[in-house]
């Protein structure tokens, strides 16, 4: 007996909960279909489908194979998928969603390599910082930079690190003063982004251990290019990601305050659907990513 065709005929009578159907369906007789699964019964020395004259459903047995029957049949049609593929330069429509200011300044120059790669390929880009629902609005892939990730049925993979930094603009700090410690901190004023688990609250790391504080929120905003705006014209002390404050350190718009005091960092993350394969596009763009933001 064909074993691999026994499987998937196995399957479709599973999941159309009927011989008949099934065999309309893999255009077969019905007398066909039910030879080949009680051939693969047999095989495997166990009843799979409990048959009455009104209806079947799937044994014990037959519950736990279907289960890995699709796992083992999905896998070889993905293999098949992905050896096929390799012949083809990736192309089609793909729809990202990521966070606007880590789009704006970090993705962009990405996507212009990306795209100069695999010239196949429409890009579909939707900046927002809002967590967007990925399968209810159809996303291939969503970008997300958090602490940890809420439990989902989604597939994360990890693709980098982003440091938050602690600044004001040079203005504030000549005329507020300088933070020399944590206590410091309570007198001054505190903008936040609107949108982290804790707005207002930080939890240091630094030569004497961890520290958590609460710090009352004068402005926060959802967006970390506008918190930055507000830093720059020296509203007060915030946290931003390395990415916005950087180049905001480098040209001196705003110096960094209490530098041997660390915040947790944040994960850079790649969202997807939880099919069990990954489409050569979702693939190339999450590798191509990865590779991008390990050179930063």
């Amino acid at each position: 007996m064909d074993v691999l065709l026994a499987m998937r005929t196995f399957r479709r009578v599973a999941e159309r909960s009927s011989f008949s159907q099934a065999a309309t369906d893999l255009g077969q007789s019905t007398a066909a279909v039910s030879k080949q699964v009680r051939q693969l019964e047999e095989r495997l020395g166990s009843l799979l489908i409990l048959r009455t004259t009104r209806r079947m459903s799937l044994s014990e047995a037959g519950q736990r194979y279907f289960s890995e029957c699709c796992h083992l049949l999905d896998e070889l049609d993905a293999l098949e998928r992905a050896t096929q593929a390799g012949l083809h330069e990736p192309g089609g429509r793909l729809r990202v969603n990521a966070p606007l200011s880590f789009g704006l300044k970090v993705l962009s120059p990405i996507l212009v390599a990306f795209m100069q790669r695999y010239p196949q390929l429409q890009v579909d880009l939707t900046l927002n910082d809002q967590v967007l629902d990925v399968v209810g609005e159809g996303f291939d892939v969503s970008l997300r930079i958090r602490r940890q990730l809420e439990d989902s049925s989604l597939i994360a993979r990890q693709l980098g690190q982003v440091e938050q930094i602690i600044c004001a603009a040079p203005a504030y700090l000549q005329a507020a003063g300088t933070p020399a410690s944590i206590a410091d901190l309570h007198q001054h004023r505190c903008l936040a982004y609107r949108l982290a688990e804790h707005p207002g609250r930080w939890h240091l790391q630094g030569p004497e251990g961890q520290t958590r504080l609460e710090l009352p929120v004068h402005f926060s905003a959802d967006n970390s290019l506008l918190l930055a705006d507000m830093l720059v014209a020296g509203l007060g002390i915030g946290a931003l990601p390395g990415f916005v404050a950087q180049p905001l350190l480098d040209s001196g718009q705003l110096l960094r305050v209490l530098p041997d005091q660390h915040l947790p960092g944040r994960h850079i993350y790649a969202l997807y659907p939880s099919q069990r394969h990954l489409s050569q596009k979702v693939r190339v763009f999450v590798d191509f990513l990865v590779e991008a933001l390990q050179a930063r």
